[in-house]
């Protein structure tokens, strides 16, 4: 029988890195969900629509949109047409994104850090080996589920 993890865990996990992530949103006079969906598109260049954001960020469509309308009216974001598809926006980071994102993404290597403290480089290894392979094989589930 598997170790028991906490249910607590990912609500905990989010928790803290809001409380992290509290100051700089508060200096920017940015929501949470918007500096998070900013920090999506830095972080995933690949995943650039409203669509990717709500499907791999798990977030509420009327969030993103509301959130999205907030980010490219502040001049943190624009929207560009997607190539064959008109129906689809992509969502590009401007360049007064750019410092909050690289902001972020230092504040992101110290919040992981910091959730890291005190366990070993080999433990840490292991750690990104096994997610590697959870990863693999969900994906192997839904692809066969399909």
């Amino acid at each position: 029988m598997p170790q028991k993890i906490s249910i607590e865990f990912a609500h905990n996990f989010y928790h803290a890195y809001c409380i992290r992530c509290n100051p700089v949103c508060r200096e920017l006079g940015m929501p949470q969900t918007a500096f998070d969906i900013l920090m999506f598109l830095g972080n995933n260049p690949d995943y650039n629509t409203a669509k990717d954001i709500v499907e791999l960020r798990g977030l509420k469509p009327n969030l993103v949109s509301v959130n999205v309308e907030r980010l490219v009216r502040d001049g943190y974001l624009e929207r560009q047409d997607f190539p064959g598809d008109r129906r689809k926006t992509v969502l590009l980071c401007t360049a007064k994104a750019h410092p909050v994102i690289e902001r972020g993404q230092e504040l992101q290597k110290s919040f992981f850090e910091d959730i890291f403290r005190d366990v070993d480089e080999a433990s840490r290894e292991n750690f990104h080996r096994v997610m590697q392979t959870m990863e693999h094989n969900l994906n192997t589930i839904m692809n066969a589920g399909k």
